[in-house]
């Protein structure tokens, strides 16, 4: 089976401009979205997926520094990147991350890939409620490109899978089920906010290797609540 990472990327965030090429520990916030995918078993290729704007010529640069394949798309029509990005490899299964989430968890994402293997189907949905930032999806190549032609409202276009998730009636899915060492939707392990800069920061200084296991990192938020505090209240921008 051919699957490939489509890793959305942009400069323009508005709450936390340029945020994943912050420093993170002695690195970067995308070194670390790239070292994790790597990671992650059963992949063929990995892709950054920007904008033309020119404020994204700075993850152009990153990619060619870092020797990483980069596709160039529209910006606020993600669902249109992807699949443009996605036609030039023609793959069975297209693997979503979001670069703003420097400790995806590549073992779990390794397990739904198996999984994947086994049941053929549309669409992988969890069964289970992660700490927000560290979950994979994954679609299949021509579900992306049917929910390309029919999904056709704002939310669609900018949520690269949603149409999948609210019509899920429409397609074959499989059920991935997270195991109970990952339940812990209370935690905010992504950036989006200084307050989760703060926090990511405090993880990857006490862990200082990109590739630590995330039931770990969970364990060390759950065993100190001063840190997992620090972006507590922060709330998640809705779907519109």
């Amino acid at each position: 089976m051919n699957i490939i990472i489509i890793m959305q990327a942009r400069m323009g965030s508005s709450r936390l401009p340029q945020k994943i090429l912050k420093p993170l520990h002695n690195v970067d916030v995308l070194t670390y979205d790239i070292a994790r995918c790597r990671a992650i078993e059963g992949v063929s290729e990995i892709i950054v997926a920007t904008s033309f704007l020119p404020q994204d010529d700075a993850i152009a640069k990153w990619c060619e520094e870092h020797q990483v394949v980069y596709y160039r798309g529209s910006e606020d029509d993600v669902l249109d990147r992807y699949v443009q990005c996605a036609n030039i490899y023609k793959p069975d299964y297209v693997m979503r991350v979001t670069s703003d989430c420097p400790f995806v968890d590549y073992e779990m994402a390794s397990e739904m890939i198996k999984l994947m293997e086994q049941e053929r189907k549309d669409v992988m949905l969890l069964e289970g409620e992660l700490p927000r930032g560290l979950a994979v999806e994954i679609i299949s190549y021509d579900t992306l490109l049917h929910i390309h032609e029919v999904g056709q409202e704002p939310r669609h276009r900018e949520h690269v899978t949603y149409y999948a998730y609210e019509f899920k009636e429409q397609f074959k899915t499989v059920t991935y089920k997270v195991p109970e060492n990952r339940q812990a939707p209370e935690l905010r392990i992504t950036l989006d906010t200084e307050e989760d800069y703060k926090l990511i920061k405090a993880v990857a200084a006490y862990f200082q290797n990109p590739l630590v296991s995330s039931v770990e990192v969970i364990q060390y938020l759950k065993e100190n609540p001063e840190v997992a505090r620090i972006n507590a209240h922060i709330e998640q921008k809705p779907v519109i």
